[in-house]
């Protein structure tokens, strides 16, 4: 897919994210907007996954480790068809199959349930064992965010992978540096994570988690990449694509209100405008 076919996509993600999250009234829109271009790409271009088989055993995987970001993957699985698109205003509501964190049990594309910091990672890293053990060919893709990167089973998890070898295994790091608190640095720095992740035998790539074609470069070096795990760690703007959200630590877990709503629609059905006019 080309990148413009690929930010077309993301701006729908991105409306999808506010959409659900408005008529909650709750939920975590600053860290899903940081990740809509990363996880359009996974879904759209990258992953083998396919939503008429969502249970596949030869697909991809993917988990979602920052579990509070679940608006940003329902809305990335319901443009690419796992998930009907009037099923997202449903979000957080008892009724519903799409909860505050993703439910591998109720919910078509999720591979993993997680909101637990820490674990998600840590049951990515046990796939990725699984299909060494298997001699599968899926490979096996997690998001961790920043904030949770404070999390001790995440390095522990990262050390386990870096030991076993898991060239199948792709940690995302979402470094967006806001988590709920305040920046990461001022909450308990995790910096510098390329050191660490090197510390336990990953490979190593940094990006703009916002450049479709450093995205396409980091995954292709990833799959290249022979006898050790790959650790992309990516900049991005939490509550991207939405100006007043964008870098704001308040917007990390808070809904818009009605008239907030109605700005961030309108300014994302204008991006999505000027992309149909490329």
């Amino acid at each position: 897919m080309e990148n413009l076919e690929l930010a077309k996509v993301a701006n729908e993600v991105r409306k999808n994210i506010i959409e659900g999250v408005h008529s909650a009234k709750s939920g975590h829109p600053g860290g899903s907007l940081s990740a809509a271009d990363m996880m359009t790409f996974l879904y759209f271009e990258e992953m083998n996954v396919d939503p008429k088989n969502p249970k596949a055993a030869d697909r991809d995987r993917f988990v979602l480790s920052k579990g509070h970001a679940a608006p940003g993957l329902y809305a990335t699985l319901v443009e690419k068809g796992f998930i009907p698109k009037e099923d997202m205003v449903t979000l957080r509501k008892p009724s519903s199959y799409l909860q505050g964190h993703p439910d591998m049990k109720h919910t078509p594309g999720v591979d993993m349930s997680a909101g637990s910091l820490g674990q998600g990672i840590s049951t990515a890293v046990g796939m990725a064992l699984a299909g060494k053990l298997d001699n599968a060919d899926y490979r096996v893709y997690t998001m961790i965010g920043d904030g949770e990167s404070e999390e001790g089973q995440v390095w522990e998890a990262c050390m386990f992978a870096g030991a076993r070898k898991l060239d199948n295994l792709v940690v995302i790091l979402d470094n967006n540096n806001l988590q709920i608190d305040g920046s990461i640095e001022e909450v308990c720095s995790p910096y510098p994570f390329d050191k660490k992740f090197e510390a336990f035998n990953f490979h190593v790539i940094k990006i703009d988690g916002h450049n479709f074609d450093e995205i396409r470069s980091a995954l292709k070096e990833a799959r290249e990449t022979k006898g050790m795990p790959t650790a992309i760690i990516m900049n991005t703007v939490k509550g991207k694509g939405v100006s007043y959200m964008e870098d704001k630590v308040n917007w990390h877990g808070a809904a818009p209100n009605d008239e907030l709503f109605a700005v961030a629609m309108e300014e994302l059905e204008k991006a999505g405008e000027a992309l149909c006019q490329k």
